[in-house]
């Protein structure tokens, strides 16, 4: 048999992506990701939860849907019966209680090969009632998107289901119940304008094409070519819009960590406010430390975070605009506690700090930390940063963009925070780009770090004309670690190696978890309240007058 007759006969096909010949089974084992190229061919939703949910686990939801034909519409209910029978399911959704590694949760995948994966009334009643039953036994909402939009066959009310579920989404958020949402090709529409993209996290499937408008839709009302890679995973990955991108075979794995790491956790005994006992420190030379703080051979925020934590999934984007690489962030666990941990990233060759721009944050990159925090804050997960900067950037784009507001917005938010803040200076702390993810409960301060409302040489240019005098404005200014506990702005030195953390980066980093851990078992109970209100006064009483 020719080629092209085992083709036609089923036992091959032909892959959308490269163009290649595939024996059927051997896409079937790999999950049907092209062996040659990686493409991502479509699946339904019963293979869907066969590949992400736990053998046997699934529990069908019932819901109440309305009626099949609300606007009797021509030949709508025959493509319905159409539909149920190829698909074997009545309708587009397929929702219920079930596990994945073990956890708990409830998911809604949705099928293209139904209409088009397409929402009318009965896809929205679904998925509301999914995340309903999610709010009320308090369990994660997992979503499988993949759909071409609203179904135009039920008119303004299937419209009207993008109102219905984004309301259940944000009802989730208020709560503080996780919910995470795959997004796989395609997924489009009123899908992606509601419940697809109000998830906490989200997650593209590779290759998976994502938007609101169509390509083609785009592409006749503008006219104009689409750029290359318009809506595709990546390019909304590097656009800031999603937190992940995975292969298939990936996305079962990710969600288990992600389920283990910002799951339910056991409500915190509550206690009264503990004062703060500063750790003894050494003074030394202000120039000698600004220079150690500064070396690239210092641990980084994330050498610290793989070192120190069990386990940790980076998440990405801001949202709105890009990612920037000069903050970093996402959910670990640090002594088998979940936590959210952000900070600013360098690097240590000239590429890589190229690259995260010397750790100096865009806007975004502090939009990024904001709405990790209010995750954080959602989920009643402890927030830990690392302050590495020597600021805020400069530039045009970033004015353009809002670098101020960006800064004020990320102060105030952590002051607002209802979960323990702990913030740990590890190199140079360089004015609101460094106080913007340092307003916490405790503040500590690796020995050989810096802390200052502006570099000493900068200081000594402004002063006097010209950055000579830096080493003078470095005791001046007094940007050690002694000099800020004694003032009230850090709380604890966490000692370092000797010849600095860049001596020893394991060991330093074994030192500052174990700092970190303290401060948090000391916040440990204490009410949100309680947490705002310690965070008010400790701030409220730096440079008041006695």
């Amino acid at each position: 048999m020719s080629v092209e007759a085992e083709v036609r006969a089923g036992n091959w096909e032909r892959c959308a992506g490269c163009g290649s010949t595939v024996y059927g089974p051997r896409l079937e084992r790999a999950q049907r990701v092209c062996p040659d190229c990686g493409h991502h061919h479509r699946i339904g939703a019963a293979d869907r939860l066969r590949l992400l949910l736990d053998p046997g686990s699934f529990k069908p939801l019932t819901y109440r849907a309305g009626p099949d034909d609300p606007l009797d519409f021509a030949g709508y209910r025959e493509q319905l019966a159409r539909a149920r029978r190829r698909t074997g399911r009545p309708d587009a959704v397929c929702v219920g209680l079930a596990a994945i590694g073990g956890h708990r949760v409830i998911v809604a995948a949705m099928d293209f090969g139904f209409m088009g994966g397409s929402m009318g009334t009965a896809v929205g009643e679904a998925v509301t009632a999914a995340a309903e039953e999610a709010l009320a036994l308090r369990v994660p909402l997992v979503v499988v998107a993949a759909s071409g939009g609203a179904r135009m066959q039920e008119g303004a009310l299937s419209l009207m289901q993008l109102a219905k579920t984004a309301r259940a989404m944000r009802l989730l958020r208020q709560a503080g119940v996780l919910s995470v949402c795959v997004l796989t090709d395609p997924t489009f529409g009123g899908v992606t304008a509601s419940f697809a993209t109000l998830a906490d996290v989200l997650v593209a499937e590779r290759g998976s094409r994502i938007g609101f408008a169509g390509p083609r839709v785009i592409a006749a009302a503008t006219r104009e070519p689409l750029p290359e890679g318009f809506q595709s995973a990546g390019d909304l990955f590097a656009r800031g819009l999603v937190d992940l991108v995975e292969s298939r075979e990936a996305v079962r794995p990710l969600l288990t960590r992600l389920l283990a790491l910002l799951g339910p956790a056991p409500a915190p005994q509550h206690r009264p406010v503990d004062g703060v006992a500063p750790a003894p420190a050494a003074g030394g030379d202000p120039w000698e430390t600004l220079r150690l703080a500064r070396d690239i051979a210092r641990p980084t925020t994330l050498d610290h975070i793989h070192r120190i934590c069990d386990d940790f999934v980076e998440l990405h984007g801001d949202r709105a605009y890009g990612d920037d690489p000069a903050v970093v962030g996402g959910v670990g666990s640090l002594g088998g506690t979940g936590v959210m941990l952000i900070g600013h990233q360098k690097g240590h060759d000239t590429a890589e700090l190229v690259a995260r721009n010397f750790g100096m944050p865009q806007p975004e990159g502090y939009r990024k930390a904001v709405r990790l925090m209010a995750l954080a804050d959602r989920l009643g997960l402890p927030v830990v940063t690392f302050v590495d900067t020597q600021g805020a950037a400069p530039g045009v784009g970033p004015e353009q963009r809002g670098q101020a507001w960006a800064v004020a917005e990320s102060i105030a938010a952590m002051s607002e925070l209802g979960v323990p803040v702990v913030a740990a200076v590890t190199g140079e702390g360089g004015s609101g780009g460094a106080l913007a993810l340092a307003v916490a409960n405790r503040v500590l301060m690796l020995e050989n770090a810096c802390y200052s409302v502006i570099s000493p040489e900068s200081c000594s240019t402004i002063l006097y004309g010209d950055p000579s005098r830096g080493r003078e404005m470095a005791a001046a200014l007094r940007v050690g670690a002694c000099e800020l506990v004694r003032l009230g702005v850090a709380d604890t030195i966490v000692p370092e190696p000797p010849g600095g953390a860049q001596a020893d980066g394991a060991e330093a980093s074994a030192l500052l978890g174990a700092a970190v851990q303290a401060a948090l078992s000391e916040l440990r109970g204490l009410t949100p309240d309680e947490l705002r209100r310690q965070r008010h006064d400790r701030f409220r009483r730096l440079g008041a007058a006695s």
